[in-house]
This record gives structure tokens, sequence and C-alpha cells, in this order.
């Protein structure tokens, strides 16, 4: 599983021209899932993110979380963090998750931040999203579960 988040001020989420998710100051997190993640792995994951200390404390260190500074988090599914370059100039997908495991974790990971996080919103998982962020810092980290896990 595979985690790319970003510190933003705001951020939001757009299919077919309808907003399906908009937050102000938090985290945009893209979600890969490949075949051998599981829902340990997802409570893993999601246990790390909550409480990645990433915020600026008074002193100008990063050292609060998400609940230290009452962020929202807007979560996209996004099977190409699994794209594999290595050969030729096309990606390879091979290592992504098929859809409907994907679909599944995917839900199970929202519920599971909804558990701990007033603000959560997300995209449409499979459809054609646009996203629109202002990144703060930027900063930008990368969590992968066979690193964490």
């Amino acid at each position: 599983m595979r985690f790319v988040v970003q510190r933003v001020a705001s951020a939001s989420c757009t299919v077919d021209q309808k907003i399906t998710g908009n937050i102000e100051t938090g985290f945009l997190v893209l979600i890969g899932v490949s075949d051998t993640d599981t829902t340990e792995t997802a409570d893993k994951m999601t246990r790390k993110l909550i409480n990645l200390r990433i915020f600026e404390d008074s002193e100008g260190k990063t050292n609060r979380s998400l609940k230290d500074v009452s962020g929202g988090l807007l979560l996209i599914s996004q099977f190409t963090l699994y794209a594999d370059c290595r050969k030729g100039n096309r990606p390879s997908f091979i290592r992504a998750g098929n859809p409907a495991l994907a679909e599944k974790l995917y839900e199970y990971i929202i519920d599971s931040c909804k558990k701990e996080i007033p603000v959560v919103e997300q995209g449409i998982f499979g459809a054609d999203m646009k996203l629109s962020l202002v990144n703060d810092g930027p900063f930008t980290v990368i969590l992968d579960s066979d690193e964490i896990c």
C-alpha cells in the first residue's frame, strides 16, 4: 500500500463538475493498493497517517499531527502509484490491486479515518477526478507499507 501525503492549506476533488470532497488545512492523500494488501496493512498505514507530525509548532518545528491542528483529510484512490516504469516508456500496472480489492480497502480506510478525524472527504473510486490543491510548504511525504509494516 502506498500513500502520497501532501500537507495542504486547501484541497478539493471534482467529478463531472461536481465537488465530491473539499478540505481546508489538512492532508490530501493519494492511495494506491496492491494485490498483497489487507485490512491489517490498511490499519497500520492509517495509524501512521493520522499520527504523522508534519505541521509546525510555535517554534517552527514539524511537531504537530492532523488532530493537533484540527485538520481534514481528502482521500483519493490512485492505482497509478503502482506504475512500474522499469521497462520501456509505457508503465505497467501489474502490481496494482485488482479493482474489487482496491475499492474495498479504499472504503475501509475512509471508514477507519472517520473514526479518528472529524472531517474526512473523498473522491469517487475509478472516476475521472480533477484535483485542486494549495500545497502547504510544499510538504509531501510518501508512506509505503513495504517500509512501514
